[in-house]
């Protein structure tokens, strides 16, 4: 046996109007509209509605309450259903429903990807992007008649339902010829075919803000696809990809790169020009700067989205060694490694090797 009390999340002992918010709040979070695709949340929805026709009916939940279960002794033959009850407490929030009356329905939201460099992405830009997307149809202001308008459906009289008996039960259907709508257009728009809307290609202009993420969604109000029947339209939301750089990678506000240098200039020390996104900045390397070592350029990274604090860059150096010297190089850098005591070293390993593979070194 399912507990209706715990579904809808309320205590036994709730009043009446406990047990109806708590079915309207739950219902607005599971309705298939919002949950287009979601069997999952249907089910749900299903749950929520049995549990409500129970309990907000004096006579179903005392025998659910006593029996365990709505059909009790009391229990008569049903009549009306889940449409009766969610036109009666949601026929502001949603469009056309098993009671039949059309009204105005906000149009479906829009995604669009858009993929920006990584300069734009620091600094910001703005970008007109075309976006396919249904729109009211000029022609007939979204009616989708050609002037006379939309009639009474004549299988259900303009409620959008057809009943019919069987057993004690009264069975509701949507009716299949108006598909619920309650009306009929018989003299479709020769634009757009009845529909009231039509596909276009709409530019947009979108602000890109400075420090953008690869992911975030940027949301323009209502620049998405037309509503029903004078319904505002839905939003579009533009999500954001970051194309990748010859030179820095970014981790969220700090960027990275790699900086080449001479072992000279790494054993002397230097400065180097690094290139920042401001434009190139100079940076000192200290004398006996090793492979890999990092630095900290303060504030020349990315800006936080609505803020001017920026992160930093962190300029990693590598050692560039030449392939060719000139005698005089040689000799150079040979009375350095004699003088740094470091040719018996070079020679001691030598050595070592020699005996190795000669095997002169065999005990």
């Amino acid at each position: 046996m399912k507990d209706y009390y715990r579904i809808l999340g309320i205590e036994r002992d709730a009043s009446a109007d406990e047990v109806k918010k708590a079915f309207r709040r739950l219902a607005l979070q599971c309705h298939p509209d919002r949950n287009p695709g979601d069997k999952a949340a249907e089910d749900r929805f299903k749950e929520i509605n049995d549990a409500y026709t129970c309990l907000n009916d004096h006579e179903k939940r005392a025998n659910y309450d006593r029996f365990g279960t709505p059909e009790g002794p009391a229990f008569g033959p049903f009549q009306g259903g889940f449409g009766d009850i969610f036109e009666n407490i949601f026929g502001d929030f949603f469009g056309t429903f098993a009671g039949g009356k059309t009204r105005a329905t906000r149009g479906t939201d829009l995604r669009y990807d858009l993929d920006v460099t990584f300069e734009e992405a620091a600094f910001g830009t703005e970008k007109t992007i075309e976006v396919p997307r249904f729109e009211a149809c000029g022609q007939c202001g979204g009616s989708g008649s050609s002037g006379k308008g939309p009639v009474v459906c004549t299988d259900c009289k303009g409620s959008g339902q057809v009943r019919f008996q069987k057993g004690f039960f009264t069975i509701a259907q949507t009716c299949r010829k108006c598909r619920g709508q309650g009306r009929l257009i018989t003299d479709p728009c020769g634009v757009c075919h009845g529909q009231g809307k039509i596909r276009v290609l709409r530019k947009v202009r979108v602000g890109i803000p400075p420090g953008v993420d690869e992911g975030m969604r940027l949301k323009l109000q209502r620049e998405g696809e037309a509503g029903l029947y004078g319904g505002p339209p839905g939003d579009l939301y533009v999500v954001v990809g970051l194309k990748g750089h010859a030179f820095f990678r970014r981790d969220g506000t700090n960027i990275f790169c790699e900086v080449p240098m001479s072992f000279i200039q790494a054993v002397l020390g230097a400065e180097l020009g690094v290139p920042t996104l401001d434009g190139p900045q100079r940076l000192k390397i200290p004398p006996g700067t090793q492979p890999g070592e990092t630095f900290r350029l303060k504030g020349a990274g990315f800006p936080r989205v609505g803020s001017r604090m920026r992160g930093d860059q962190i300029v990693s150096v590598t050692i560039t060694v030449p392939r060719r010297l000139t005698e005089k190089q040689k000799e150079l850098i040979e009375e350095f490694e004699r003088l740094s005591g470091e040719e018996s070293s070079r020679k001691g390993i030598k050595g070592r090797l020699k005996d190795i593979f000669t095997g002169s070194g065999a005990a």
